[in-house]
């Protein structure tokens, strides 16, 4: 039927409730007392029948087509009306829970109407509540299945893996039982065989231990000579490293010479110098009490050696300092003076060292010397023993047979050298380029050469070896260069100039080398000695002596010519990009003392008249601008009195270098001017 239908979903629908999920006992034999009362009386319905009726059964007959409620229907439901039967108190009191009483204690219209409605269904109510115990009864059964069939599948599980516990101990214990059964056959085997074949495995063992103790012991060995070695290395070491520093002290005690140009205490340098050879000796005589040196012992040792090498490098520069302020108070002085005479004596001071050995009128030339002024002499000798100076100084790097120092060394060189090498006419870029990478190099920092960083600070001489080198290569320059290129001799010398301003020691290294390699350039002669040897006389005069034998006269003028031509160039050119509000380091005053000194001394034969024009033809227009009028009375001397000196020493076969400069004298005296010499650095040059 529809109807049951609807009390499925209705009673479903109450399950899933608030109330519905409550449990309640319905078992009648827990009343007690009530049993008979209830079956005397008449059925009562539950409290949630009245709901079912109100809800369910109003919407089923609504379904329900009119013609179907027919009168014999309608008087047969009255006749199931309660009304006929008497109610219990029990009857009302059911549904006395669902329709609470109002506050005045009387029973409003919709509950009496309620009440009716319910009397009217009890028999579809009590339906209801059957439908109601069928379905608990349904869901208690399948809860009870559910629960059982848990309990049998956990039971299942509890023997399978009891089953399967048994099972492990039974494999344990068999394994155990093999593994005695092993070792006890293992045993009797043993026990049956001879005492030798039971001994051997112990002999085996033995042997295996002693020949690790062999092994240990060997290694041991050869560890000890190891370091043996390594400390006879080390004590060799320090026994060098011992040597030098006594040379070192030698040096420091032959700088005692210059103690009255120094405002310093030499006295403190020495002590140190002292303390720093004991402290090694101290190291030295310790290590052979002990045995060997170690490694901090040798790296005191070098450390000491360093020290005592910053001590005389920094002796050094203060010699050199001292050097250069002596020098340079003597020309303060000598200019002074020069002055006072130019301002007593008037224009003619210019030319003063000629008139000294003027005749009368000034035509003649007598008694002209043959050696150098004492001065000029003087300065020579100091530049010589500045150089040699220099030289001692980085001796030790020259001598190093250390593979690292010879490295260092090489590396110097090159990165001194090359830049030089490279200065040519093509740009004053490039030639800026090459200036700047000197100049760092001197000042300390790194510069890249071959590939590699190089600076002076990887080792303490470093800085006395690139000046040095640096001042050689551009002597070889203006040797080599500069004799077959003469206008190479501009920018090589405009770099030295630029070099010579900042670094001053170079600059009196280049003279150094200059005058060693071309007397000339001082000028000097020198004169032989007796007892001194032809090859060692020719070596002072500028010859190049090679087994025994002299190089040939042309080449012989041709690198004089080449260092007369530099040493020009370089005392009137200026670095464009310096200090030009400084005085020259070495500038013309220089070239009117050289020219004035060499018309005063004796001319040589094919030299002097080459020197001459080499010099006036690179110098004479910076001269003639600078002195004027004194300086064309200086060409008209050399024209007249000095030219039938310097012809009637000439044979014949060296007339050309005369007649060459004879030629150029005349020309300059018929124009008045001297030409600007060819390859002279332009203001359009710096520009490119």
């Amino acid at each position: 039927m529809p109807s049951e239908g609807r009390c499925w979903e209705t009673l479903q629908a109450l399950r899933s409730s608030d109330k519905g999920r409550l449990c309640y006992h319905r078992d009648w034999l827990l009343r007690g007392e009530d049993v008979l009362e209830e079956c005397m009386s008449l059925p009562k319905l539950s409290s949630y029948s009245g709901w079912v009726v109100d809800h369910v059964l109003p919407h089923m007959q609504e379904n329900q087509p009119v013609s179907e409620i027919s009168p014999s229907s309608t008087s047969a439901s009255a006749l199931d009306q309660p009304s006929f039967v008497p109610k219990s108190p029990d009857t009302s009191s059911a549904f006395s829970p669902a329709f609470p009483a109002t506050p005045n204690g009387t029973k409003d219209k919709d509950e009496s109407q309620h009440t009716e409605s319910m009397v009217l269904q009890s028999s579809r109510g009590i339906k209801v509540e059957g439908c109601i115990r069928m379905y608990e009864l349904v869901h208690r059964m399948k809860g009870t299945e559910g629960l059982r069939q848990w309990q049998e599948e956990q039971e299942r599980k509890v023997r399978a893996l009891s089953e399967m516990a048994s099972e492990q101990l039974k494999r344990f214990d068999e394994r155990k039982e093999l593994k005695q059964h092993k070792e006890f056959q293992d045993l009797r085997e043993v026990m049956e065989k001879s005492p030798s074949e039971v001994i051997q495995p112990f002999l085996q063992i033995l042997n295996l231990k002693l020949r690790e103790a062999e092994q240990q012991r060997m290694k041991q060995a050869e560890q000890e000579r190891l370091r043996k070695e390594e400390g006879q290395v080390r004590l060799r070491a320090l026994y060098a490293l011992q040597e030098e520093m006594l040379q070192l002290s030698q040096q420091l005690d032959a700088s005692e010479q210059h103690r009255s140009l120094l405002k310093v205490d030499l006295a403190a340098f020495r002590t140190r110098g002292n303390q720093l050879c004991s402290l090694i000796s101290g190291i030295i005589r310790s290590s052979s009490e002990s045995g060997y040196p170690t490694a901090e012992s040798q790296a005191e040792a070098e450390r000491a050696l360093q020290e005592m090498r910053d001590l005389l490098r920094n002796l050094g520069q203060e010699i050199a300092r001292a050097c250069e302020d002596k020098k340079r108070q003597d020309e303060e002085e000598a200019q002074v003076k020069l002055q006072e005479a130019q301002m007593q004596q008037g224009p003619e001071a210019h030319k003063e060292p000629l008139a000294s050995s003027q005749g009368p009128g000034g035509k003649q030339i007598e008694d002209l010397q043959v050696k150098v002024q004492d001065s000029t002499m003087k300065w020579y000798q100091q530049l010589q023993d500045a150089s040699m100076q220099c030289v001692l100084t980085f001796e030790g790097l020259t001598n190093s047979k250390d593979s690292q120092a010879k490295k260092i060394k090489m590396d110097l060189q090159k990165a001194a050298t090359i830049p030089v090498s490279q200065i040519s006419t093509i740009a004053g870029s490039k030639l800026k380029e090459i200036f700047d990478k000197i100049h760092s190099l001197l000042s300390g920092k790194p510069v890249q050469s071959g590939g590699r960083s190089v600076s002076v600070t990887l080792n303490p001489q470093g800085l006395d070896f690139v000046q040095y080198k640096l001042a050689e290569k551009f002597v070889k320059q203006g040797e080599e260069e500069v004799a077959s290129h003469h206008e190479a001799a501009f920018p090589i010398a405009v770099v030295a100039s630029g070099i010579w301003e900042l670094h001053p020691r170079v600059g009196d290294l280049i003279l150094a080398h200059l005058h060693k390699k071309c007397p000339y350039s001082v000028p000097f002669y020198p004169t032989f000695k007796e007892g001194m040897a032809l090859e060692d006389y020719q070596r002072m005069l500028g010859y190049q002596v090679t087994d025994s034998k002299v190089e040939q006269q042309d080449n012989f003028l041709k690198r004089m010519s080449g260092m007369i031509r530099l040493y020009a160039a370089i005392i009137q050119l200026r670095w464009p990009y310096g200090n030009l509000q400084e005085i020259h380091p070495h500038g013309l005053n220089h070239g009117w003392r050289w020219l004035a000194q060499i018309l005063n001394m004796e001319p040589l034969s094919d030299v002097t008249a080459t020197l001459l024009f080499d010099f006036l033809e690179v110098c004479g227009n910076a001269l003639m601008k600078q002195y004027q009028v004194q300086f064309w009375k200086m060409l008209i001397l050399l024209k007249e009195d000095y030219f039938p000196r310097i012809e009637a020493i000439t044979s014949s076969g060296q007339m050309g270098s005369f007649i060459r400069l004879k030629q150029f004298l005349e020309k300059c005296l018929q124009h008045k001017d001297i030409p600007v010499p060819k390859g002279f650095l332009t203001s359009s040059f710096w520009r490119s």
